[in-house]
C-alpha cells in the first residue's frame, strides 16, 4: 500500500472505512473481537457490516516504568503475555520491575474484563474466522497478544485489522495473522492519534454500550435488547429549541429526563452510563443539553438556575405528550429527574413547581443548595443524592441543601469517589443507585406493588 497520509474523522468513521475492506469475510462463521477499549468503536462498525458477533480481548499494554507511553510488552487474558525485546534490552529493566508492572496490570486487566462481560461467558471462538480489530497498531505488542489469545481459543484463521498502522506493520506481525487488512500506512509515523481529528478517550460507558448493541442486534431480547424507540427529538422550551435523545425500551415503565450540569452535555459519558443502566432496567431517558451552542460558551448562564430550571420544566411538560414517550395515548409514564453539577439544583426547581408530576428526582455529585430554600422545601418528590466521599466541599453542601428538603430524601455516598466519578467501580455504584431510586419510586407512583423476589433493591448507603 503506498505510503500517504490516512486520516479520520474518529473511530466510527474509521469502522466505516475499514469495514469496506473486509467485506469478503461476510459469512455465519466470522467473529469481530475488538482490543478495549479504542478498538471497540472501530469493531462495532466492522460487526455490524458483517453481520457478526462482538466481542471483546482484553489487553494490556506494559509501559515501562520510567516511561509508561512506551510498551515493553503485553498481557492479555488466558495468562498471555508478549515481550518487545527491542524495547526491554536498551532500557535495562529488571525481572522485578517487570514483574511489578505486570502485576499492576493483570490486576486491572481482571477487572475490566469483569466489567466488560459481567455474567456473559467469551463468544465460541472454535473453528471460526475471528476478525482481531484495534483502532491501530503502533508497536504492536498488543495487536500480537489478541492474536495468540484468539489462536488459543480455538479460532481456524485469524484476520488482524485496523484502519491505521506502519509500514512494516506486515513484516511485525505476519507470523500471527492469517490476513492483515489496513486502511493506510502512512510514512512517518509517530502515534496512531495523529491520524485521527478526534481522538479522545473511549470510556467504559461506550464500550458497555457497543457491546449491549452488538448483542441486541444479534440476539433480540438480549442485552438492552432493541429499543421501541430510539431517536433525536426536539421540544420548545422557554423560547428556544433543544435537542436530545430519547431512548425508550419496549414496555418502558417510566421515563427520566437527564438535566445537565456544568462542563457536560447529553453526550457527556457519565450520563450516558447511568441512562444504559436506566435502559437495560426498562426505563425511558431523554438526554438534552439546557443551554445552546452559542449560550454555553457564558459561563454565566451554567449557573443560572432560573434559565435552566424553566427550560427543564418545559421539556418535563412536553415530552409525556410525544407518543414515543407513554405506552398509549392519555397514558403517560412516570416522571423522574436526573441532575449533575448545576442540573441537580435545575431538576429541585423543577420539581418544586410540577408538584407530584415528578415521581423522584436523582442529583449525581449535584449542587442542589443553588436551588435555594425555598424550592427545596416546596420539593415532593422522593430525592436521592448521590456524592463521592472525597468530593468533601459537594459532600458538605449536600447536607446542607437536604436539611431544607420536606419530602422524602436520602443522601448516598459512594466510597473512594471524587466529584467525577472516576475511580473504578465507582459511576457503576451511581448507576445501581439510580437505577433502583427510579424504578422503586415509579412502581410505587404506578400502584403496580412491591417488588418481585427476582428483583431485588440495591440498599442504599445513607451517610449518618
Amino acid at each position: 500500500m503506498p505510503a500517504t497520509r490516512t486520516h479520520f474523522t474518529d473511530r466510527t468513521d474509521a469502522g466505516h472505512r475499514l469495514a469496506a475492506r473486509l467485506a469478503h469475510l461476510r459469512g455465519p462463521g466470522t467473529v469481530v473481537v475488538a482490543l478495549p477499549r479504542g478498538g471497540v468503536p472501530v469493531a462495532a462498525e466492522v460487526a455490524a457490516a458483517l453481520a457478526a458477533p462482538l466481542d471483546i480481548c482484553v489487553i494490556r499494554k506494559l509501559g515501562l516504568p520510567h516511561q509508561p507511553e512506551l510498551g515493553m510488552g503485553a498481557i492479555g487474558e488466558d495468562g498471555v503475555r508478549v515481550l518487545n525485546e527491542q524495547v526491554l534490552r536498551p532500557a535495562r529493566v529488571t525481572p522485578g520491575q517487570l514483574a511489578a508492572v505486570e502485576a499492576r496490570e493483570r490486576a486491572e486487566l481482571e477487572r475490566r474484563a469483569r466489567h466488560y462481560r459481567g455474567d456473559r461467558p467469551p463468544v465460541d471462538l472454535r473453528g471460526r474466522t475471528v476478525v482481531v480489530v484495534d483502532d491501530g497498531v503502533a508497536t504492536g505488542s498488543t495487536a500480537r497478544a489478541a492474536c495468540l489469545i484468539v489462536r488459543a481459543r480455538g479460532a481456524r484463521r485469524v484476520v488482524l485489522a485496523v484502519p491505521v498502522a506502519p509500514e512494516d506493520w506486515t513484516e511485525r506481525l505476519g507470523d500471527v495473522a492469517d490476513e492483515l487488512v489496513c486502511v493506510g500506512t502512512p510514512s512517518p509515523f509517530f502515534a496512531i492519534g495523529e491520524f485521527y481529528a478526534d481522538f479522545s478517550q473511549t470510556g467504559d460507558a461506550e464500550v458497555l454500550r457497543h457491546l449491549a448493541e452488538a448483542e441486541g442486534r444479534l440476539h433480540p431480547g438480549t442485552g438492552t435488547g432493541p429499543a421501541a424507540a430510539d431517536r433525536e427529538l426536539t421540544l420548545p422550551a422557554a423560547g428556544v429549541r433543544l435537542t436530545g435523545r430519547l431512548t425508550v425500551p419496549a414496555g418502558a415503565r417510566g421515563t427520566v429526563v437527564f438535566a445537565h450540569g456544568s462542563g457536560s452535555g447529553r453526550h457527556s459519558p457519565r450520563n450516558r452510563r447511568v441512562a444504559e443502566e436506566l435502559n437495560r432496567a426498562g426505563l425511558a431517558t431523554f438526554l438534552f443539553d439546557l443551554l445552546t451552542e452559542d449560550e454555553e460558551p457564558d459561563r454565566r448562564n451554567v449557573f443560572d438556575v432560573a434559565l435552566l430550571g424553566a427550560r427543564l420544566t418545559d421539556v418535563a411538560r412536553a415530552l409525556p405528550g410525544d407518543p414515543a414517550a407513554g405506552p398509549s395515548a392519555g397514558a403517560p409514564l412516570p416522571l423522574g429527574l436526573f441532575g449533575a453539577s448545576t442540573g441537580a439544583a435545575a431538576a429541585l426547581w423543577t420539581a418544586a413547581r410540577l408538584g407530584d408530576g415528578v415521581a423522584a428526582v436523582v442529583s449525581r455529585g449535584g449542587r442542589p443548595d443553588l436551588a435555594g430554600p425555598g424550592a427545596l422545601a416546596a420539593v415532593t418528590a422522593p430525592t436521592l443524592l448521590v456524592v463521592g466521599g472525597r468530593d468533601h466541599e459537594v459532600l458538605d453542601l449536600n447536607r446542607r441543601a437536604r436539611e431544607h428538603l420536606r419530602c422524602e430524601s436520602e443522601l448516598a455516598v459512594v466510597p473512594h469517589a471524587g466529584h467525577l466519578f472516576e475511580e473504578p467501580g465507582t459511576l457503576d455504584r451511581v448507576a445501581e443507585l439510580a437505577r433502583d431510586w427510579f424504578r422503586d419510586r415509579f412502581r410505587q407512583q404506578s400502584g403496580t406493588g412491591p417488588q418481585t423476589p427476582d428483583d431485588p433493591p440495591t440498599p442504599v448507603t445513607q451517610n449518618p
